[in-house]
């Protein structure tokens, strides 16, 4: 099928808009991380003493004239004005999800065929994914302010593929040419996007027990940990699928499920560490820093598989597409 080339450079516009409304939505939500909130006065002391400041610690002083928030805890016009910024984050990352998916629906409109077939186009995948995530974490914790954080790797991740990865629209290779490229990508870009929100809500939460007196303005390490706990609990299942069709589809393909392939055999370690992370939690009551430090792992090596092993070895699954 020939390349709709109309379809693919609005694809392209797309992709290029979804960006910048990304980067307005972050700039909006880090003055809201700045300004809209302050963690109360009783609580950060606790935080602090937990943290092994001790009894004696000095209460920190009452916020200064114009702060966000009064000695009674009220807030003030500067910090109202934040918090609405704040939510007109959400709405832009919304209209920046549209955007995205516009982005691949044009992509695969323009190639007779899914849009997650080179890596320019899962990393798209994958970002989409993240950022809904992170909409869909933002309807249970009222944690919007955090939105900075989560926006800022998927911009890095989206500018390297627009800029670094991008590949022109073109048909599916033969060795794609599958089924099994719309339900294992599929899976394994679902699952990978996921854990993008708990890798980032970890670290967080390392800095929020390890450094309060730099987190003043983070939620409560409880909040943290709940978040990357119940979003890995979710996301873990389905890149499990995606591993198991993986495996599937090597048999069809090359005549044994499993080959460790450099991609296979990372794809594997980060299972096992989620599995891991998971299995500590339920069995051994690991949670806080021991369990965020797993977690931050597993993304860890999702990236390095993402990057390193598409990029730097070469291996059966070296369909980068640059």
């Amino acid at each position: 099928m020939p390349v709709n080339e109309t379809l693919s450079t609005y694809s392209d516009w797309c992709y290029g808009a979804a960006v910048g409304v990304y980067v307005l939505a972050m700039l909006l939500s880090l003055v809201d991380q700045a300004f809209g909130r302050r963690v109360p006065r009783a609580v950060r002391e606790r935080e602090l003493v937990g943290a092994g400041a001790g009894g004696s610690a000095t209460p920190p002083a009452d916020p200064p004239a114009g702060s966000d928030r009064d000695g009674a805890g009220e807030e003030t016009d500067r910090g109202a004005r934040a918090r609405r910024m704040g939510r007109m984050a959400v709405a832009l990352t919304v209209l920046g999800v549209v955007m995205h998916l516009g982005a691949l629906v044009l992509r695969g409109l323009a190639t007779g065929r899914v849009p997650w077939s080179n890596m320019y186009e899962f990393g798209a995948t994958l970002c989409l994914f993240a950022v809904v995530t992170w909409l869909v974490v933002l309807r249970r914790f009222a944690i919007q302010h955090l939105s900075v954080w989560v926006l800022l790797p998927v911009i890095v991740l989206m500018f390297l593929g627009g800029v670094v990865l991008y590949s022109e629209a073109a048909p599916v290779q033969p060795a794609l040419q599958s089924y099994w490229l719309v339900i294992h990508v599929f899976a394994i870009a679902l699952g990978s996007g996921m854990v993008l929100v708990p890798g980032v809500v970890s670290g967080l939460y390392l800095v929020k027990v390890r450094r309060p007196g730099w987190a003043g303005r983070l939620p409560a390490a409880e909040v943290l940990d709940q978040v990357a706990y119940r979003t890995t609990v979710f996301a873990f299942p389905i890149y499990t699928a995606g591993v198991i069709f993986g495996a599937i589809w090597a048999e069809s393909a090359w005549g044994r499920f499993w080959g460790w392939d450099p991609k296979e055999t990372v794809a594997f370690i980060a299972w096992v560490v989620y599995a891991a992370y998971l299995h500590s939690r339920a069995t051994a009551g690991w949670r806080g820093g021991r369990a965020a430090v797993i977690n931050i792992v597993g993304f860890a090596l999702m990236v390095f598989n993402l990057f390193f092993i598409n990029l730097v070895v070469a291996g059966l699954h070296s369909y980068a597409g640059i």
